[in-house]
């Protein structure tokens, strides 16, 4: 997910191009103003902390654009490692955090921490017909075999 301040920050570009460099497929993507609901079903982990609060009011302000990305292997580990450390100050140079966001309130992406929590999220935002499957043309050269 772009954050609200990836959004207001016109970063939807960069991001995305990010993913699509690196040869990652998206399969699904919209532009979504997020209800309560919806927020508070994605961030019901982190019900009763310090900082929920803040968080739904923050993810419910602006646009988002929500996706799906595709690609062989854990994608969800490579996509955590391409957007880096949750607190931007940790993130290292090149991550999308570590060269796009300055403080953790304000870190312009999420990605879902493993798969089954991504498949959880997916769930929220997208139905199963809303998910495409399709080969991309240059996916000969990105994997082997």
């Amino acid at each position: 997910m772009i954050k609200p301040d990836g959004v207001q920050r016109g970063l939807i570009g960069e991001i995305i191009s990010r993913f699509e460099k690196r040869g990652l497929k998206i399969v699904a993507m919209k532009l979504v103003k997020i209800s309560r609901d919806l927020a508070e079903r994605q961030y019901e982990m982190h019900k009763g902390k310090k900082f929920y609060d803040g968080l739904i009011e923050y993810i419910t302000s602006s646009p988002a654009v929500v996706m799906v990305v595709e690609g062989k292997g854990n994608v969800v580990e490579l996509v955590r490692r391409m957007v880096g450390s949750t607190d931007p100050s940790d993130a290292s140079p090149g991550t999308i955090r570590g060269d796009l966001s300055l403080e953790i309130g304000r870190n312009v992406i999420h990605a879902a921490d493993s798969e089954e929590n991504a498949e959880r999220e997916i769930s929220i935002y997208f139905s199963p017909d809303e998910i495409l499957s399709y080969k991309r043309i240059d996916e000969e050269w990105l994997y082997e075999g």
